[in-house]
């Protein structure tokens, strides 16, 4: 059962929890008997959107097998004093907004208690004396957030069982500081035509086969078939090219362009001062500029050729150039894995690392500090790699910023849309 079919059948328990009646509630969930009788009752006082409610819990005793047992709301979680409807805003709350988990339950207790800064929202609101407060905590978020995580973790096996995979990846990882003062790394798989992110792993480091082993190795217990794959697209990392290597030796390395301008800097701007050498001022400076844009207009010639003939071509303009010794040494080492994506086998492969899937998990104030634990970092990047598949992408493009598929998430483009099924019911929340 794959993470949709997942979200279908919680989705499912709680309608069919909604709908039970009072003739449904006398038969007994334990033997099937409908020789019950009403057994008393409690009162539960959850915190819901309109403040705390006063609920009564019927109880119910089986005359058959003498147990007993209460009716159940699908709004009511079994030992909370929040009701289902504040646990999904404040999980949500801090995945798509992006807070620190202080902020996310300050907000929520506002919201649910009428306090705080519901004051700054409804200014000419009359203020109820003696009304009771919401003492919501970031511990009890981050206890939700946990218990999320912990259901994603169990659903890895066979979470994108039957999703399309184009074959062509993505992978990158993200460094952390946990609060023990400990550092790991977690890393990430992605389809690039796609954007579909395969369940994540977290590991002391990214330089060993091992680390990128285990990476592979959830993702094909998800459902990925290593046999499909066809190229990967990366930054630098050995420990990755190491391990393709020895086990994906069929799978190409397309070198992620952006590490790669990063790594041609020192090379680029050394040339400029052997340029400037024996001037001084302005004139030191015109001279410097002028290499640099000679050698990354002939660079940009090579990275960006629209074949590889013509690639061939601009690195031998490159070659010379009086002052390219150091900028070719470097191109040449990676010249091969430059270019995998203009083969017509590796359509779709992007250029570039995916860098941008970050971008919203370091919104996030708390990163991975308050995780204080690898088990507990990697639960929350299973939490956030779920909401991450099936969140659609903004429709509107940015000044910098085009979305392959606008207004699709990942599963859409995968061709397995979710329908009304959001991450929160796949994570049983």
């Amino acid at each position: 059962m794959n993470i949709i079919e997942r979200g279908r059948v919680f989705v499912e328990s709680l309608r069919e929890l909604a709908g039970r009646t009072v003739w449904d509630w006398r038969r007994c969930p334990y033997c099937g008997q409908s020789d019950t009788c009403k057994n008393g009752g409690y009162v539960r006082r959850p915190w819901t959107f309109t403040g705390r409610q006063v609920v009564r819990v019927q109880r119910h005793r089986c005359g058959r097998c003498r147990r007993s047992y209460s009716e159940q709301s699908p709004w009511l979680v079994r030992g909370s004093w929040y009701a289902r409807e504040v646990h999904r805003m404040a999980v949500d709350h801090w995945q798509h907004v992006g807070s620190s988990l202080r902020r996310t339950a300050e907000w929520v207790r506002s919201w649910v208690g009428r306090q705080e800064r519901w004051g700054l929202w409804r200014p000419l609101e009359e203020r109820v004396e003696g009304r009771e407060r919401c003492f919501l905590g970031a511990s009890t978020v981050h206890r939700w957030l946990d218990r999320a995580g912990q259901v994603a973790q169990e659903s890895v096996a066979g979470q994108l069982r039957g999703i399309a995979c184009s074959g062509q990846m993505g992978t990158d990882g993200l460094w952390v500081r946990l609060r023990g003062g400990g550092q790991r790394v977690v890393l990430a798989l992605v389809d690039s035509v796609s954007g579909l992110l395969w369940p994540p792993v977290v590991e002391e480091e990214e330089e060993r086969a091992s680390s990128w082993g285990a990476l592979f190795a959830r993702a094909q217990g998800a459902g990925l078939d290593l046999q499909g794959l066809w190229a990967v697209t990366s930054d630098g990392a050995q420990g990755l090219l190491a391990y393709l290597r020895g086990a994906l030796d069929w799978v190409n390395q397309q070198r992620c362009v952006w590490h790669l301008w990063r790594s041609l800097g020192g090379a680029i701007g050394q040339a400029g001062v052997k340029a400037a050498a024996g001037l001084v001022g302005e004139a030191a400076a015109q001279v410097a500029r002028g290499v640099r844009e000679e050698l990354v207009a002939l660079i940009h010639a090579l990275v960006d050729a629209p074949s590889y003939a013509q690639a061939e071509e601009a690195l031998e303009r490159l070659k010379r150039h009086p002052l390219g010794s150091g900028v070719v040494k470097k191109l040449q080492e990676q010249f091969d894995r430059l270019l995998v994506y203009l083969l017509d086998c590796h359509r779709g492969l992007s250029r570039v690392a995916p860098e941008w899937l970050w971008r919203d998990y370091r919104l996030r104030l708390s990163h991975g500090r308050n995780h204080g634990s690898d088990e507990r970092w990697e639960r929350a990047a299973l939490v956030w790699q779920v909401y991450r598949d099936f969140t659609p992408a903004q429709r509107r493009s940015e000044r910098k910023r085009h979305y392959k598929h606008p207004g699709q998430s990942p599963l859409q483009a995968a061709g397995a849309s979710p329908g009304e099924i959001s991450y929160l019911d796949a994570l049983g929340v």
